[in-house]
């Protein structure tokens, strides 16, 4: 299942960054994991968090400029190979990882790689079949 993420377009320039943390302490947002790639001039910052539509809002407000993206939370072993095996699910695909990262904290104890796919229901239902744990928001808030 889907889990909603932010994804911010942020000059670069410095404070940005600490402007978006401070809306989000301001209304109890809790961040899960994020991700921020960068230029000379803008990044994207990604980011899950425990509540996604009051973040939402609370960064709108402030002019924020943001889109909602569909990504997939797979549960992986803390073990060698843990990757490999979700990896594999996709091995005789034409589905493209588009990005991942990691969450800060794991999920019951096991490390939660976020991943966009080039199409995400195809990828889940293979990662379903190959055994892998798929969470959703409730799973990742719940830490």
């Amino acid at each position: 299942m889907p889990i909603k993420q932010l994804s911010i377009f942020l000059e670069n320039r410095s404070g940005r960054l600490e402007a978006i943390a401070k809306i989000l302490e301001e209304k109890n947002i809790d961040i899960c994991g994020l991700s921020l790639a960068d230029t000379a001039d803008f990044g994207i910052l990604r980011m899950i968090v425990n509540d996604t539509e009051t973040a939402e809002a609370a960064l709108r407000e402030k002019g924020v400029v943001l889109h909602l993206n569909d990504v997939t939370a797979v549960a992986v072993e803390q073990k060698p190979g843990a990757l490999a095996k979700v990896l594999a699910a996709l091995n005789d695909t034409s589905i493209n990882v588009e990005y991942m990262y990691n969450l800060s904290e794991p999920c019951n104890g096991n490390p939660v790689l976020i991943l966009r796919f080039s199409e995400p229901k195809v990828a889940r239902e293979r990662l379903r079949q190959f055994g892998c744990t798929l969470l959703n928001g409730t799973d990742l808030a719940q830490k």
